[in-house]
């Protein structure tokens, strides 16, 4: 099948409004976490939130074309528009039949659920807002993009809730491994901190309800205590090798292997024995044809939930056997908090960073485990060649994601 390349990235996310911005945050350890500011939570179990700051969407589209996106789809442009330029797309030259989107939202904007049922409750049918659908819809973050752009192939998006960027990001890859596409602009994008949202999770006991932004997200640390939801959206533009090439295109890094597989156990928890998780781990490593030991590094899903952290590492093991206790971990989520549905690409692209950069992260705030959790999860950062990178995710329902990416060899 045909090789697949890296050539663009674009970031909207809560510590940065760019690539470049986020990554010098991430180098500096920087928190994106602080007091929900988006509606008053007094009653609220969990306080805090990783918000997007200091978006301003005529900034990425026009003032009509934004007031009829939800944020969420905003993000997704915004992100879109940095990745198409930083791959340097000429889409008046190019093809645009040939370049398709793939960019998923696990939930599409509860918002609009919220002031259209208190306005049906309180005015009636009759003064619903004629756009409430297609502003609430989660592929619609997928179709502003396509319409933004003209870009007229493939265009889907994929719902597996926390995995959604991932599988779409690995669905992308698929479609140009096919010759479905030359050119696939992948990834997710979120904005779910509402009260309906907030309130959902809240009764899941899935958030963290600390108040104290540096501790409320402690992937794989003893005293974690849930998720700290987070909004934004990653997008990258994939092509095949031949295509790149032929463009003179810069190449970030290849996509080598992607898992997708499902635990078929529980609709919130993974498999306690990590098996689903496992086994994406497995196809993604046999796709590339390499073993267990020359994986480098390893974004992980990395909620700071009990169990994902637990069975998680239980999955890495089952997957790698000794070659884990190898492998450098780490979890973003511990800087920008659970993306949802962005996490994934968000995440991804961090991958990218890393294998350009010879640089792995911290996991921020990790300070002990428990016993059982004995992986070298990255107290601190480190320089390092990374060569191989495994981007795991993990989603409700029992969705398992896995992308693999290398360093770009020609």
């Amino acid at each position: 099948m045909k090789r697949v390349v890296v050539t663009g990235l674009g970031m909207i996310t809560p510590i940065g409004n760019s690539v470049e911005e986020f990554w010098n945050n991430v180098k500096k350890q920087t928190v994106g976490i602080a007091p929900i500011t988006y509606f008053d939570t007094t009653e609220y179990r969990a306080k805090v939130a990783a918000e997007v700051k200091d978006f301003n969407p005529t900034d990425y589209m026009d003032a009509k074309a934004a007031k009829r996106m939800e944020p969420f789809c905003q993000y997704a442009v915004a992100a879109a528009g940095e990745a198409i330029k930083d791959a340097g797309l000429d889409l008046e030259k190019e093809d645009t039949t040939r370049i398709g989107v793939c960019i998923g939202s696990g939930i599409g904007s509860l918002q609009v659920a919220e002031r259209e049922t208190a306005k049906l409750i309180e005015k009636g049918p009759k003064r619903a807002n004629p756009l409430m659908i297609p502003q609430m819809i989660s592929n619609m973050a997928a179709g502003n993009v396509s319409i933004t752009y003209g870009l007229r192939g493939k265009c889907t998006n994929v719902v597996t809730a926390c995995a959604t960027g991932t599988h779409s990001i690995g669905d992308g890859m698929r479609a140009i491994q096919c010759n479905e596409a030359d050119v696939m602009v992948c990834g997710g994008a979120e904005a779910s901190i509402s009260p309906l949202s907030v309130t959902g999770f809240c009764a899941l006991t899935a958030l963290s309800s600390v108040e104290d932004p540096m501790k409320a997200s402690l992937p794989f640390d003893k005293d974690r205590s849930g998720f700290v939801m987070g909004e934004g959206s990653g997008v990258v533009v994939l092509e095949s090798y031949e295509h790149a090439m032929a463009r003179g295109a810069k190449i970030y890094a290849e996509v080598v292997g992607y898992g997708a597989t499902s635990d078929a156990y529980h609709i919130t928890s993974p498999a306690e024995d990590g098996d689903g998780a496992a086994r994406a781990i497995t196809f993604a490593l046999n796709e590339a044809g390499i073993t267990p030991d020359q994986v480098d590094y390893i974004n992980a899903h990395g909620t700071a939930t009990h169990m994902n952290d637990l069975f998680e590492t239980r999955a890495i093991k089952k997957a790698l056997g000794d070659a884990a206790y190898k492998v450098k971990i780490n979890s973003t989520k511990s800087m920008i908090g659970h993306l949802l549905g962005a996490a994934g690409a968000v995440e991804f692209i961090t991958c990218v960073k890393s294998i350009q950069d010879g640089y792995v992260h911290a996991t921020v705030g990790l300070n002990e485990c428990e016993e059982e959790m004995d992986l070298d999860y990255c107290k601190e950062a480190c320089e390092m060649p990374v060569n191989y990178v495994l981007s795991n995710s993990l989603g409700f329902g029992g969705h398992n994601a896995v992308l693999l990416c290398k360093k770009f060899e020609g």
